[in-house]
């Protein structure tokens, strides 16, 4: 007579281990959501944020600020003859020169800033945001195979023939191409006198993190800049070399020009300003720009008609808040009294029914 045999049970090979965390065994601790813990919490946040807002509000206010918009109309050339910037550039390569007058009604006290700002430039575009090799802004991989494919159509002009396949855009990619290239200069029209330069400081305008780690020039660029380049030409849409950006600053050239760095942050809306310059307070500036006539001087390099974008000057302070910005003070205030009103009719119908609740009790326990 024939055994059966004996067939070995398994345990199930997923089954989770028998442990309080596996098994959701854990003590836990869910809030009870009453009228004594939700009232308090919201009329708090309510006192907490209205003054908060107000005090961010009313001290963006008090940042004085300055916008010209020289697109168009404002800005004529100097010797030409087209009628505005904007339509020599479409017909001609350029530059323009332009003059433009204005009148400071109040001293900008303190540090005064100059920035530039562009309308309906979307550098926020995912395909534009890649367009970069951070290793060659590093200084490291010049040649034309070592440069990263995001940086095309402007990574360089192949070429089998030359070492390493070809000749590298310095910088590549769309950013650097795009890179922002208008001169500002402003004067000061003293009365009765010649006018006088604001002096513009061109370094100390991008952030500590970049200029100390993210931007650095190749080996040998102190010795001959030139040479330390070799092997490269400048993107398509710049007119110099990147080792020739700055000739009044030896220091402010190659990937270490800070309007390079600032550029080259992209702005996270179609709606940005950048920094430019600051103004060097000595002499007549010391104290900030005085009240007065001024000219701003232009040399009009950047198109922007052809994607329907606008290009301003902003003369600005700042405050420990940084620029002009009320949205946050708003935002503060709005939320704040969001929390009251909600406090208010969240207290309204507690006390309401909790009287109903009472009612019910009392006749329940008087039928009782």
């Amino acid at each position: 007579m024939s055994s059966t045999p004996v067939v070995e049970k398994r345990l199930p090979t997923r089954r989770p281990k028998d442990t309080k965390f596996k098994q959701q065994k854990l003590p836990a601790w869910q809030p009870i959501m009453t009228a004594g813990t939700v009232l308090p919490f919201l009329f708090a946040i309510g006192v907490v944020f209205i003054p908060l807002g107000i005090a961010l509000f009313f001290t963006s206010n008090n940042i004085q600020e300055f916008v010209i918009n020289y697109t168009d109309q404002r800005c004529r050339p100097v010797n030409a003859q087209y009628d505005t910037c904007a339509d020599l550039l479409k017909n001609t390569t350029g530059p323009c020169l332009c003059n433009i007058t204005f009148q400071l009604m109040q001293q900008f006290s303190g540090d005064v800033y100059m920035y530039y700002s562009l309308t309906n430039f979307y550098q926020n575009h995912r395909r534009y945001v890649k367009s970069r090799d951070d290793n060659q802004l590093l200084g490291t991989g010049l040649s034309f195979s070592a440069l990263s494919p995001d940086c095309e159509p402007y990574r360089g002009v192949a070429n089998s023939s030359f070492p390493g396949g070809g000749t590298a855009f310095a910088p590549c990619g769309a950013i650097a191409n795009s890179l922002f290239n208008d001169s500002l200069q402003l004067y000061y029209l003293a009365e009765n006198s010649t006018p006088q330069a604001v002096g513009l400081i061109k370094t100390g305008i991008a952030w500590t993190t970049d200029r100390k780690s993210k931007f650095k020039n190749p080996k040998g660029f102190q010795e001959n800049p030139k040479a330390a380049f070799a092997g490269t030409r400048p993107p398509p849409n710049w007119n110099k070399p990147i080792y020739d950006l700055d000739p009044a600053d030896f220091s402010n050239n190659g990937y270490e020009n800070e309007d390079l760095m600032v550029w080259m942050r992209t702005a996270a809306l179609p709606n940005f300003r950048k920094l430019y310059r600051r103004v060097n307070h000595t002499g007549t500036f010391q104290n900030g720009l005085p009240v007065g006539n001024y000219i701003l001087a232009i040399e009009y390099n950047y198109p922007t008609v052809s994607f329907g974008g606008e290009k301003r000057m902003i003369l600005s302070t700042t405050s420990w808040l940084g620029g002009k910005n009320p949205f946050l003070g708003i935002a503060y205030m709005v939320v704040g009294s969001i929390c009251i009103v909600l406090g208010f009719i969240f207290l309204a119908i507690h006390i309401k029914l909790g009287k109903t609740d009472i009612t019910q009790s009392t006749d329940a326990h008087a039928t009782y």
